[in-house]
Protein backbone atom coordinates (compact mmCIF):
# COMPACT_ATOMS: atom_id res chain seq x y z
CA UNK A 1 0.00 0.00 0.00
CA UNK A 2 1.31 3.24 -0.78
CA UNK A 3 1.56 5.82 2.10
CA UNK A 4 -0.23 9.20 1.86
CA UNK A 5 1.37 12.69 0.71
CA UNK A 6 1.37 14.01 4.59
CA UNK A 7 0.92 17.44 4.27
CA UNK A 8 1.84 19.91 7.54
CA UNK A 9 0.08 23.32 7.38
CA UNK A 10 2.04 25.68 9.48
CA UNK A 11 -0.27 28.75 10.23
CA UNK A 12 -0.57 31.88 13.33
CA UNK A 13 -4.16 32.05 14.62
CA UNK A 14 -6.69 34.02 12.95
CA UNK A 15 -4.59 33.20 9.38
CA UNK A 16 -7.63 31.77 7.64
CA UNK A 17 -6.41 27.92 8.49
CA UNK A 18 -9.35 26.67 9.25
CA UNK A 19 -10.96 27.56 6.00
CA UNK A 20 -7.73 26.30 4.25
CA UNK A 21 -8.61 23.02 6.36
CA UNK A 22 -12.03 23.06 4.22
CA UNK A 23 -10.57 23.70 1.18
CA UNK A 24 -8.88 20.65 1.73
CA UNK A 25 -10.93 18.26 3.47
CA UNK A 26 -13.51 18.79 0.25
CA UNK A 27 -11.61 16.56 -2.12
CA UNK A 28 -12.11 13.15 -2.55
CA UNK A 29 -8.77 11.55 -1.39
CA UNK A 30 -8.43 13.48 1.43
CA UNK A 31 -8.61 13.13 5.53
CA UNK A 32 -8.08 16.00 7.93
CA UNK A 33 -6.85 16.92 11.61
CA UNK A 34 -7.78 19.90 13.31
CA UNK A 35 -4.74 21.07 15.36
CA UNK A 36 -3.56 17.91 16.38
CA UNK A 37 -0.99 19.11 19.56
CA UNK A 38 -3.86 21.77 21.36
CA UNK A 39 -4.26 19.62 23.95
CA UNK A 40 -0.88 18.69 24.62
CA UNK A 41 0.25 22.63 24.10
CA UNK A 42 -1.88 23.59 26.65
CA UNK A 43 -1.31 20.61 29.16
CA UNK A 44 2.49 21.55 28.71
CA UNK A 45 2.11 25.36 29.34
CA UNK A 46 -1.10 25.44 31.67
CA UNK A 47 -2.62 28.15 30.21
CA UNK A 48 -6.05 28.03 29.97
CA UNK A 49 -8.07 28.03 26.54
CA UNK A 50 -11.90 28.71 25.62
CA UNK A 51 -13.49 24.85 25.97
CA UNK A 52 -10.05 23.34 27.85
CA UNK A 53 -11.55 20.78 29.70
CA UNK A 54 -13.70 19.78 26.20
CA UNK A 55 -10.03 20.03 24.30
CA UNK A 56 -8.23 17.52 27.28
CA UNK A 57 -11.62 15.36 27.89
CA UNK A 58 -11.58 14.46 23.40
CA UNK A 59 -8.21 14.95 22.40
CA UNK A 60 -4.86 13.36 22.38
CA UNK A 61 -2.51 15.40 25.04
CA UNK A 62 0.24 13.28 24.88
CA UNK A 63 2.50 14.75 22.39
CA UNK A 64 4.63 11.53 21.58
CA UNK A 65 1.47 9.93 20.86
CA UNK A 66 0.74 12.80 18.69
CA UNK A 67 3.75 13.30 16.81
CA UNK A 68 3.54 9.71 15.83
CA UNK A 69 0.38 9.81 14.30
CA UNK A 70 1.41 12.59 12.27
CA UNK A 71 3.97 10.60 10.92
CA UNK A 72 2.37 7.37 10.42
CA UNK A 73 -1.87 8.17 9.89
CA UNK A 74 -3.64 7.12 7.96
CA UNK A 75 -2.05 4.58 5.39
CA UNK A 76 -4.93 4.04 3.93
CA UNK A 77 -6.10 7.09 2.58
CA UNK A 78 -4.37 9.18 -0.34
CA UNK A 79 -3.83 12.71 1.42
CA UNK A 80 -3.35 13.38 5.04
CA UNK A 81 -3.96 16.87 5.72
CA UNK A 82 -2.52 18.85 9.21
CA UNK A 83 -4.01 21.79 10.39
CA UNK A 84 -0.66 23.23 12.76
CA UNK A 85 -0.67 25.88 14.98
CA UNK A 86 3.17 27.30 14.78
CA UNK A 87 2.71 28.69 18.91
CA UNK A 88 1.52 25.23 19.94
CA UNK A 89 5.04 23.71 19.53
CA UNK A 90 6.34 24.62 22.57
CA UNK A 91 9.15 22.84 24.16
CA UNK A 92 8.74 19.11 24.85
CA UNK A 93 6.78 18.46 21.44
CA UNK A 94 8.82 16.64 19.23
CA UNK A 95 8.97 17.86 16.06
CA UNK A 96 11.02 14.45 14.63
CA UNK A 97 7.90 14.11 12.32
CA UNK A 98 8.38 17.21 9.97
CA UNK A 99 10.58 14.77 8.22
CA UNK A 100 7.95 12.71 7.18
CA UNK A 101 5.53 15.25 6.06
CA UNK A 102 5.88 18.02 3.45
CA UNK A 103 5.75 20.67 5.53
CA UNK A 104 3.91 24.26 3.75
CA UNK A 105 3.70 27.58 5.25
CA UNK A 106 0.23 29.91 5.24
CA UNK A 107 1.20 33.46 6.17
CA UNK A 108 -0.96 36.46 6.78
CA UNK A 109 -0.52 40.03 7.07
CA UNK A 110 0.30 40.72 10.56
CA UNK A 111 -1.96 43.45 10.70
CA UNK A 112 -5.10 41.53 9.82
CA UNK A 113 -3.83 38.90 12.09
CA UNK A 114 -3.46 41.46 14.58
CA UNK A 115 -6.59 42.60 14.17
CA UNK A 116 -8.86 39.71 14.36
CA UNK A 117 -6.85 38.43 17.08
CA UNK A 118 -7.84 40.92 19.32
CA UNK A 119 -11.67 40.50 18.61
CA UNK A 120 -11.47 36.79 20.39
CA UNK A 121 -8.71 36.93 23.06
CA UNK A 122 -8.40 40.06 25.82
CA UNK A 123 -4.65 39.43 25.45
CA UNK A 124 -2.17 39.45 22.95
CA UNK A 125 1.46 39.02 22.53
CA UNK A 126 3.55 38.21 19.81
CA UNK A 127 4.54 34.56 20.42
CA UNK A 128 0.58 34.43 20.90
CA UNK A 129 0.64 35.05 17.08
CA UNK A 130 2.53 32.15 16.69
CA UNK A 131 4.68 34.37 13.75
CA UNK A 132 8.45 33.98 15.50
CA UNK A 133 7.70 30.09 15.78
CA UNK A 134 6.15 30.18 12.34
CA UNK A 135 10.00 31.57 11.16
CA UNK A 136 11.47 29.23 13.37
CA UNK A 137 10.11 26.11 12.18
CA UNK A 138 9.95 27.42 8.70
CA UNK A 139 13.71 27.82 8.66
CA UNK A 140 14.44 23.77 10.36
CA UNK A 141 12.42 22.66 7.49
CA UNK A 142 14.64 24.39 5.33
CA UNK A 143 17.56 22.91 6.81
CA UNK A 144 15.46 19.33 6.34
CA UNK A 145 14.47 19.11 2.99
CA UNK A 146 17.47 21.13 1.76
CA UNK A 147 15.41 23.31 0.21
CA UNK A 148 12.78 26.25 0.97
CA UNK A 149 9.29 24.75 1.63
CA UNK A 150 6.25 26.07 0.00
CA UNK A 151 4.51 29.32 1.09
CA UNK A 152 1.68 30.52 0.45
CA UNK A 153 -0.33 34.06 1.34
CA UNK A 154 -3.89 34.26 2.76
CA UNK A 155 -4.26 37.44 0.93
CA UNK A 156 -3.38 35.43 -2.64
CA UNK A 157 -5.46 32.90 -1.72
CA UNK A 158 -8.61 34.98 -1.49
CA UNK A 159 -7.43 36.95 -4.69
CA UNK A 160 -7.21 33.41 -6.87
CA UNK A 161 -7.77 30.43 -5.22
CA UNK A 162 -7.66 28.47 -8.01
CA UNK A 163 -4.45 29.68 -9.37
CA UNK A 164 -2.38 29.62 -6.18
CA UNK A 165 -4.19 26.28 -4.84
CA UNK A 166 -3.27 24.74 -8.15
CA UNK A 167 0.44 25.65 -8.29
CA UNK A 168 0.53 24.45 -4.11
CA UNK A 169 -0.88 21.43 -5.64
CA UNK A 170 1.47 20.63 -8.23
CA UNK A 171 4.61 21.23 -5.53
CA UNK A 172 2.74 18.72 -3.72
CA UNK A 173 2.68 15.89 -6.36
CA UNK A 174 -1.00 15.87 -5.89
CA UNK A 175 -3.69 16.33 -8.59
CA UNK A 176 -5.43 19.31 -8.37
CA UNK A 177 -9.53 19.43 -7.38
CA UNK A 178 -12.15 22.00 -7.94
CA UNK A 179 -13.75 20.53 -4.96
CA UNK A 180 -11.08 22.67 -3.26
CA UNK A 181 -13.02 26.10 -4.16
CA UNK A 182 -16.30 25.46 -2.67
CA UNK A 183 -17.91 23.11 0.21
CA UNK A 184 -21.41 22.84 2.43
CA UNK A 185 -21.78 25.03 4.83
CA UNK A 186 -21.86 23.47 8.79
CA UNK A 187 -19.52 21.93 11.16
CA UNK A 188 -16.94 18.90 10.18
CA UNK A 189 -15.89 15.56 12.03
CA UNK A 190 -12.60 16.78 12.27
CA UNK A 191 -13.76 20.56 14.09
CA UNK A 192 -11.57 20.49 17.14
CA UNK A 193 -13.65 20.99 20.34
CA UNK A 194 -12.64 24.44 20.30
CA UNK A 195 -15.01 25.12 17.28
CA UNK A 196 -18.15 26.55 19.02
CA UNK A 197 -16.02 29.90 19.82
CA UNK A 198 -13.90 30.07 17.03
CA UNK A 199 -15.46 28.92 13.84
CA UNK A 200 -18.81 30.56 13.44
CA UNK A 201 -17.45 32.47 10.22
CA UNK A 202 -16.08 29.05 9.11
CA UNK A 203 -19.37 27.12 9.42
CA UNK A 204 -21.36 29.45 7.62
CA UNK A 205 -19.02 29.50 4.59
CA UNK A 206 -19.30 27.58 1.57
CA UNK A 207 -16.52 28.80 -0.11
CA UNK A 208 -12.75 31.26 0.05
CA UNK A 209 -15.28 34.33 0.05
CA UNK A 210 -14.37 38.28 -1.28
CA UNK A 211 -11.14 39.30 -2.00
CA UNK A 212 -9.14 41.65 0.81
CA UNK A 213 -9.76 44.80 1.02
CA UNK A 214 -7.01 47.30 2.55
CA UNK A 215 -5.07 46.05 5.45
CA UNK A 216 -6.53 47.03 9.01
CA UNK A 217 -5.17 50.77 10.77
CA UNK A 218 -3.54 49.30 14.15
CA UNK A 219 -2.99 51.57 17.27
CA UNK A 220 -0.95 51.61 20.50
CA UNK A 221 0.13 47.71 21.04
CA UNK A 222 -1.32 46.45 18.89
CA UNK A 223 0.82 48.70 16.29
CA UNK A 224 3.83 47.72 18.21
CA UNK A 225 3.50 43.98 17.79
CA UNK A 226 2.32 44.77 13.68
CA UNK A 227 5.78 46.18 13.56
CA UNK A 228 7.75 43.29 15.15
CA UNK A 229 6.11 41.10 13.09
CA UNK A 230 6.54 42.75 10.11
CA UNK A 231 10.19 41.92 9.37
CA UNK A 232 9.10 37.62 9.69
CA UNK A 233 6.32 38.53 7.47
CA UNK A 234 8.59 39.33 4.85
CA UNK A 235 10.74 36.87 5.14
CA UNK A 236 8.72 34.56 5.12
CA UNK A 237 6.71 36.02 2.02
CA UNK A 238 10.06 36.48 -0.09
CA UNK A 239 9.57 32.74 -0.25
CA UNK A 240 6.01 32.54 -1.68
CA UNK A 241 4.93 30.82 -4.42
CA UNK A 242 2.99 32.66 -6.34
Amino acid sequence: MTDPVRIAMWSGPRNMSTTMMRSFGARRDTVCVDEPFYGAYLKLTGLRHPMTDEIFSTHDFDPESVARKMALSPPAVPVFYQKHMTHHMVEGIPRGFMRDVRNVFLIRHPARVLASYARKMETVSLEATGFPQQLELFEQATALEGAPPPVVDSDDILRDPKTVLSQLCDQLNIPWDDAMLSWPAGERAEDGAWAPHWYDKVWASTGFGPAPGAVPSLEGELADLCAEAMPIYNTLSAHKIF
